[in-house]
Protein backbone atom coordinates (compact mmCIF):
# COMPACT_ATOMS: atom_id res chain seq x y z
CA UNK A 1 0.00 0.00 0.00
CA UNK A 2 1.08 3.33 -1.24
CA UNK A 3 2.58 5.77 2.00
CA UNK A 4 0.39 8.63 2.41
CA UNK A 5 1.28 12.43 2.88
CA UNK A 6 -0.15 13.99 5.76
CA UNK A 7 -1.86 17.14 5.26
CA UNK A 8 -3.65 19.72 7.27
CA UNK A 9 -7.69 19.37 5.93
CA UNK A 10 -9.75 21.82 7.68
CA UNK A 11 -8.10 24.36 10.58
CA UNK A 12 -10.20 26.39 12.47
CA UNK A 13 -9.72 28.73 15.48
CA UNK A 14 -11.93 30.68 18.32
CA UNK A 15 -10.44 33.73 20.37
CA UNK A 16 -12.78 35.04 23.59
CA UNK A 17 -14.34 38.82 22.77
CA UNK A 18 -12.92 39.92 26.00
CA UNK A 19 -10.13 42.33 25.72
CA UNK A 20 -7.98 42.79 28.46
CA UNK A 21 -5.74 45.58 28.24
CA UNK A 22 -2.70 45.98 30.07
CA UNK A 23 -4.35 48.87 31.79
CA UNK A 24 -6.60 46.21 33.57
CA UNK A 25 -3.58 45.46 36.02
CA UNK A 26 -2.95 48.76 37.01
CA UNK A 27 -4.29 48.39 40.42
CA UNK A 28 -3.51 44.84 40.92
CA UNK A 29 -0.63 44.43 43.94
CA UNK A 30 1.72 42.53 42.58
CA UNK A 31 4.52 40.98 44.91
CA UNK A 32 7.94 39.73 44.41
CA UNK A 33 8.99 35.99 44.82
CA UNK A 34 10.04 36.50 48.27
CA UNK A 35 6.50 38.11 49.15
CA UNK A 36 7.61 41.87 49.26
CA UNK A 37 5.64 44.27 47.32
CA UNK A 38 7.29 45.93 44.27
CA UNK A 39 8.74 49.31 45.46
CA UNK A 40 7.74 50.91 41.75
CA UNK A 41 4.51 51.75 40.58
CA UNK A 42 2.15 49.67 38.25
CA UNK A 43 2.63 52.06 35.59
CA UNK A 44 6.62 51.23 35.65
CA UNK A 45 5.84 47.44 35.99
CA UNK A 46 3.82 46.98 32.95
CA UNK A 47 5.28 49.46 30.52
CA UNK A 48 8.64 47.24 31.17
CA UNK A 49 6.73 44.14 30.95
CA UNK A 50 5.38 45.47 27.45
CA UNK A 51 8.68 46.41 26.16
CA UNK A 52 9.59 42.67 27.05
CA UNK A 53 6.91 40.67 26.03
CA UNK A 54 5.19 42.76 23.17
CA UNK A 55 1.87 42.52 24.67
CA UNK A 56 -0.62 45.16 24.68
CA UNK A 57 -3.76 43.64 25.78
CA UNK A 58 -4.98 39.96 25.43
CA UNK A 59 -8.58 37.72 25.43
CA UNK A 60 -9.97 35.84 28.51
CA UNK A 61 -12.78 33.68 27.89
CA UNK A 62 -16.02 34.47 29.62
CA UNK A 63 -17.15 33.32 32.93
CA UNK A 64 -19.58 30.82 31.32
CA UNK A 65 -17.15 29.09 28.85
CA UNK A 66 -15.01 26.38 29.86
CA UNK A 67 -11.45 25.10 28.21
CA UNK A 68 -13.95 22.01 26.32
CA UNK A 69 -16.23 24.95 25.15
CA UNK A 70 -13.79 27.12 23.10
CA UNK A 71 -12.23 23.75 21.87
CA UNK A 72 -15.34 22.68 20.92
CA UNK A 73 -15.98 25.97 18.86
CA UNK A 74 -12.51 25.61 17.23
CA UNK A 75 -13.41 22.10 16.42
CA UNK A 76 -16.77 23.06 14.84
CA UNK A 77 -14.79 25.55 12.18
CA UNK A 78 -11.97 22.96 11.46
CA UNK A 79 -14.36 20.78 10.74
CA UNK A 80 -16.70 23.13 8.43
CA UNK A 81 -13.24 23.68 6.47
CA UNK A 82 -12.74 20.24 5.89
CA UNK A 83 -13.67 17.81 3.22
CA UNK A 84 -15.17 14.93 5.89
CA UNK A 85 -17.95 14.19 8.11
CA UNK A 86 -17.45 14.12 11.88
CA UNK A 87 -17.84 10.47 12.49
CA UNK A 88 -15.16 9.76 9.89
CA UNK A 89 -12.72 10.85 12.56
CA UNK A 90 -10.62 7.99 13.72
CA UNK A 91 -9.27 9.75 17.10
CA UNK A 92 -10.03 13.11 18.61
CA UNK A 93 -6.36 14.29 20.37
CA UNK A 94 -7.00 17.14 22.79
CA UNK A 95 -3.82 19.16 23.73
CA UNK A 96 -3.89 21.44 27.17
CA UNK A 97 -2.77 21.13 30.45
CA UNK A 98 -5.43 22.45 32.87
CA UNK A 99 -8.49 20.79 32.29
CA UNK A 100 -11.51 22.63 32.26
CA UNK A 101 -11.12 25.50 35.05
CA UNK A 102 -14.90 26.92 36.18
CA UNK A 103 -14.50 30.40 36.44
CA UNK A 104 -13.52 31.99 39.95
CA UNK A 105 -12.45 28.40 41.15
CA UNK A 106 -8.73 27.43 40.71
CA UNK A 107 -9.74 23.94 40.60
CA UNK A 108 -8.56 21.87 37.69
CA UNK A 109 -11.24 19.21 36.14
CA UNK A 110 -10.20 16.63 33.37
CA UNK A 111 -12.28 13.96 34.19
CA UNK A 112 -13.52 13.15 31.84
CA UNK A 113 -11.07 14.13 28.92
CA UNK A 114 -11.47 17.24 27.33
CA UNK A 115 -11.30 15.52 23.81
CA UNK A 116 -14.28 13.16 25.19
CA UNK A 117 -16.27 16.09 26.25
CA UNK A 118 -15.76 17.57 22.82
CA UNK A 119 -16.87 14.47 20.87
CA UNK A 120 -20.07 15.01 23.20
CA UNK A 121 -20.26 18.51 22.46
CA UNK A 122 -20.05 17.77 18.70
CA UNK A 123 -22.81 15.30 18.64
CA UNK A 124 -20.47 12.18 17.25
CA UNK A 125 -21.99 9.17 17.70
CA UNK A 126 -19.38 6.57 15.78
CA UNK A 127 -17.83 4.78 18.94
CA UNK A 128 -14.78 4.31 16.76
CA UNK A 129 -14.14 7.95 17.20
CA UNK A 130 -11.34 7.25 19.81
CA UNK A 131 -10.45 10.10 22.21
CA UNK A 132 -7.66 11.11 24.51
CA UNK A 133 -6.05 13.82 26.01
CA UNK A 134 -2.13 14.93 26.16
CA UNK A 135 -0.23 17.20 28.37
CA UNK A 136 2.83 18.74 27.33
CA UNK A 137 2.68 22.01 27.88
CA UNK A 138 2.79 24.80 25.20
CA UNK A 139 4.02 22.26 22.31
CA UNK A 140 1.09 20.00 22.57
CA UNK A 141 -0.90 20.83 19.96
CA UNK A 142 2.47 20.31 18.20
CA UNK A 143 2.95 17.33 19.37
CA UNK A 144 -0.37 15.88 18.72
CA UNK A 145 0.15 16.65 15.28
CA UNK A 146 3.40 14.85 15.05
CA UNK A 147 1.22 12.01 16.81
CA UNK A 148 -1.49 12.38 14.04
CA UNK A 149 1.45 11.99 11.53
CA UNK A 150 2.80 8.81 13.17
CA UNK A 151 -0.46 7.01 13.23
CA UNK A 152 -1.78 7.90 9.93
CA UNK A 153 1.60 7.08 8.38
CA UNK A 154 1.29 3.59 10.27
CA UNK A 155 -1.84 2.60 8.12
CA UNK A 156 -4.07 2.30 10.34
CA UNK A 157 -6.21 6.03 10.84
CA UNK A 158 -6.97 8.06 8.05
CA UNK A 159 -8.45 11.27 9.63
CA UNK A 160 -7.33 12.83 13.64
CA UNK A 161 -8.85 16.23 14.66
CA UNK A 162 -6.18 17.80 17.09
CA UNK A 163 -7.10 20.28 19.17
CA UNK A 164 -5.01 22.72 21.49
CA UNK A 165 -7.13 25.31 23.78
CA UNK A 166 -6.58 26.74 27.08
CA UNK A 167 -8.06 28.93 29.79
CA UNK A 168 -4.97 29.91 31.44
CA UNK A 169 -6.23 33.33 32.90
CA UNK A 170 -7.92 30.96 35.79
CA UNK A 171 -4.67 29.84 37.14
CA UNK A 172 -2.09 32.52 37.02
CA UNK A 173 -1.50 34.50 40.42
CA UNK A 174 -3.41 37.76 40.55
CA UNK A 175 -0.40 39.22 42.53
CA UNK A 176 2.14 37.49 40.19
CA UNK A 177 3.15 39.84 37.23
CA UNK A 178 4.19 37.27 35.00
CA UNK A 179 0.23 36.33 34.87
CA UNK A 180 0.21 39.14 32.15
CA UNK A 181 1.82 36.89 30.21
CA UNK A 182 -1.27 34.50 29.76
CA UNK A 183 -4.57 34.22 27.95
CA UNK A 184 -7.05 31.89 26.76
CA UNK A 185 -8.02 30.28 23.32
CA UNK A 186 -8.55 27.83 20.86
CA UNK A 187 -7.27 26.02 17.45
CA UNK A 188 -7.90 22.87 15.77
CA UNK A 189 -6.65 21.09 12.73
CA UNK A 190 -8.23 17.91 11.16
CA UNK A 191 -4.95 15.98 10.27
CA UNK A 192 -5.55 13.14 6.74
CA UNK A 193 -4.25 10.68 5.24
CA UNK A 194 -4.09 12.14 0.91
CA UNK A 195 -2.56 9.99 -2.03
CA UNK A 196 -1.56 12.68 -4.12
CA UNK A 197 1.39 12.09 -6.05
CA UNK A 198 3.38 15.47 -4.90
CA UNK A 199 5.23 15.42 -1.90
CA UNK A 200 3.39 17.36 0.80
CA UNK A 201 2.19 18.10 4.18
CA UNK A 202 4.35 17.00 6.89
CA UNK A 203 7.91 16.51 5.90
CA UNK A 204 9.79 16.28 9.05
CA UNK A 205 9.81 16.69 12.59
CA UNK A 206 11.97 16.90 15.83
CA UNK A 207 11.41 16.66 19.67
CA UNK A 208 12.22 16.56 22.78
CA UNK A 209 12.69 16.51 26.91
CA UNK A 210 14.74 17.97 29.45
CA UNK A 211 14.07 16.90 32.43
CA UNK A 212 16.72 17.87 34.50
CA UNK A 213 16.70 21.45 36.24
CA UNK A 214 14.52 22.33 33.28
CA UNK A 215 11.54 20.67 34.94
CA UNK A 216 11.41 23.76 37.64
CA UNK A 217 11.30 26.56 34.78
CA UNK A 218 7.85 26.06 34.34
CA UNK A 219 5.73 24.60 37.36
CA UNK A 220 2.93 24.99 39.37
CA UNK A 221 3.24 27.24 43.08
CA UNK A 222 1.99 29.10 45.81
CA UNK A 223 0.71 32.86 45.36
CA UNK A 224 3.76 35.69 45.47
CA UNK A 225 1.62 37.30 48.18
CA UNK A 226 1.54 36.02 51.53
CA UNK A 227 -1.14 34.80 53.79
CA UNK A 228 -3.19 33.49 50.47
CA UNK A 229 -4.92 30.21 50.10
CA UNK A 230 -2.06 27.82 51.08
CA UNK A 231 -3.84 25.31 48.78
CA UNK A 232 -4.09 27.42 45.84
CA UNK A 233 -1.27 26.60 43.10
CA UNK A 234 -0.67 28.71 40.11
CA UNK A 235 1.65 28.86 36.53
CA UNK A 236 5.06 29.85 38.10
CA UNK A 237 7.90 30.51 35.52
CA UNK A 238 11.62 31.75 35.34
CA UNK A 239 11.68 33.66 32.84
CA UNK A 240 15.64 34.34 32.55
CA UNK A 241 15.98 30.20 32.79
CA UNK A 242 13.27 29.62 29.87
CA UNK A 243 14.60 32.52 27.97
CA UNK A 244 18.16 31.39 28.00
CA UNK A 245 17.01 27.52 27.21
CA UNK A 246 15.35 28.46 24.61
CA UNK A 247 17.48 30.70 22.74
CA UNK A 248 19.94 27.60 22.79
CA UNK A 249 17.74 24.37 21.96
CA UNK A 250 14.71 25.67 19.59
CA UNK A 251 16.88 26.95 16.59
CA UNK A 252 18.69 23.31 17.12
CA UNK A 253 15.12 21.23 17.23
CA UNK A 254 14.20 23.40 13.65
CA UNK A 255 17.61 22.67 12.36
CA UNK A 256 16.96 19.06 13.41
CA UNK A 257 13.75 18.65 11.74
CA UNK A 258 14.84 20.80 8.42
CA UNK A 259 17.92 17.87 7.91
CA UNK A 260 15.18 15.12 8.60
CA UNK A 261 12.83 16.43 5.94
CA UNK A 262 15.53 16.93 3.23
CA UNK A 263 14.53 20.88 2.96
CA UNK A 264 17.03 23.74 2.70
CA UNK A 265 16.87 26.80 5.10
CA UNK A 266 16.46 29.31 1.84
CA UNK A 267 13.18 27.75 1.04
CA UNK A 268 11.30 28.47 4.22
CA UNK A 269 8.94 30.48 3.40
CA UNK A 270 7.26 31.32 7.33
CA UNK A 271 8.50 30.18 10.82
CA UNK A 272 5.51 29.52 13.02
CA UNK A 273 6.79 29.92 16.51
CA UNK A 274 4.67 29.62 19.83
CA UNK A 275 3.96 33.03 20.88
CA UNK A 276 5.33 33.41 24.45
CA UNK A 277 7.59 36.36 24.10
CA UNK A 278 8.11 38.63 21.12
CA UNK A 279 11.78 39.38 21.76
CA UNK A 280 12.67 36.04 22.71
CA UNK A 281 11.20 34.63 19.73
CA UNK A 282 12.88 37.32 17.44
CA UNK A 283 16.37 36.10 18.97
CA UNK A 284 15.71 32.58 18.19
CA UNK A 285 15.17 33.52 14.63
CA UNK A 286 18.25 35.28 14.37
CA UNK A 287 19.56 32.04 16.13
CA UNK A 288 18.17 29.76 13.26
CA UNK A 289 19.58 32.36 10.78
CA UNK A 290 23.18 32.11 12.35
CA UNK A 291 23.32 28.30 12.28
CA UNK A 292 22.93 28.90 8.43
CA UNK A 293 24.46 31.66 7.65
CA UNK A 294 21.29 33.72 6.55
CA UNK A 295 19.72 36.95 7.72
CA UNK A 296 16.08 36.29 8.46
CA UNK A 297 14.05 39.23 9.54
CA UNK A 298 11.07 38.76 11.86
CA UNK A 299 8.67 40.81 10.16
CA UNK A 300 9.40 38.86 6.51
CA UNK A 301 8.90 35.45 7.81
CA UNK A 302 7.33 35.24 11.38
CA UNK A 303 4.04 35.95 12.14
CA UNK A 304 3.07 37.84 16.00
CA UNK A 305 0.23 37.33 17.63
CA UNK A 306 1.13 37.95 21.13
CA UNK A 307 0.63 41.52 20.93
CA UNK A 308 -3.12 40.95 20.80
CA UNK A 309 -3.96 37.81 22.03
CA UNK A 310 -0.77 37.06 24.61
CA UNK A 311 0.13 33.86 25.27
CA UNK A 312 -2.82 31.03 24.91
CA UNK A 313 -0.56 28.13 25.03
CA UNK A 314 -1.17 25.08 22.88
CA UNK A 315 -3.55 27.62 20.54
CA UNK A 316 -1.09 29.58 19.27
CA UNK A 317 -0.07 28.06 16.62
CA UNK A 318 -2.69 26.30 15.00
CA UNK A 319 -4.56 30.05 15.75
CA UNK A 320 -1.94 31.56 13.88
CA UNK A 321 -1.80 29.11 11.55
CA UNK A 322 -5.68 29.83 10.83
CA UNK A 323 -5.47 33.69 11.06
CA UNK A 324 -2.21 33.59 8.20
CA UNK A 325 -4.50 31.48 5.82
CA UNK A 326 -7.66 33.92 6.24
CA UNK A 327 -5.43 36.81 5.35
CA UNK A 328 -6.23 38.58 9.14
CA UNK A 329 -2.34 39.01 9.78
CA UNK A 330 -1.13 41.93 7.93
CA UNK A 331 1.56 41.65 5.95
CA UNK A 332 2.04 37.29 5.72
CA UNK A 333 0.56 34.80 3.66
CA UNK A 334 0.84 31.38 2.96
CA UNK A 335 0.20 29.52 -0.70
CA UNK A 336 -0.08 26.60 -1.94
CA UNK A 337 3.97 24.94 -2.11
CA UNK A 338 5.46 26.94 0.31
CA UNK A 339 7.41 25.26 3.34
CA UNK A 340 6.65 26.78 6.33
CA UNK A 341 8.04 25.52 10.04
CA UNK A 342 6.25 25.40 13.37
CA UNK A 343 7.90 25.03 16.30
CA UNK A 344 7.07 25.56 20.37
CA UNK A 345 8.68 25.46 23.51
CA UNK A 346 7.33 25.04 26.85
CA UNK A 347 6.67 23.53 30.57
CA UNK A 348 8.50 20.18 30.56
CA UNK A 349 10.48 21.35 29.28
CA UNK A 350 9.54 20.37 26.12
CA UNK A 351 10.37 21.89 22.26
CA UNK A 352 9.39 20.40 18.95
CA UNK A 353 9.23 21.41 15.38
CA UNK A 354 7.35 20.36 12.41
CA UNK A 355 8.52 21.06 8.58
CA UNK A 356 5.29 21.12 6.51
CA UNK A 357 4.74 22.05 2.32
CA UNK A 358 1.44 23.30 2.22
Amino acid sequence: MKTPNVVFNGIGSYIPDKIIPNAHFLNHEFYQEDGKPFEVPNEEIIQKFEKITGIKERRYANDDQLNSDLGAIAAKNALKNSTIDKEELDYIIYAQNFGDIEAHTNRIDNMPSLAAKVKNKLGIQNPDVVCYDIIFGCPGWVQGVIQAYQMIRSGFCRHIMVIGAETLSRCVDPHDRDGMIFSDGAGATIVSASYDDDRKGILGFANRTDANEELSYLAMGKSNKPGMDNDARYIKMKGRKIYEYALDEVATAMQSALKRSGIFMENIKKVLIHQANEKMDEAILRKLGQLYDLRLEAKDMMPMTIQKFGNNSVATVPVMLDLVLKGEIEGHEIKEGDDIIFASVGAGMHINAIIYRM
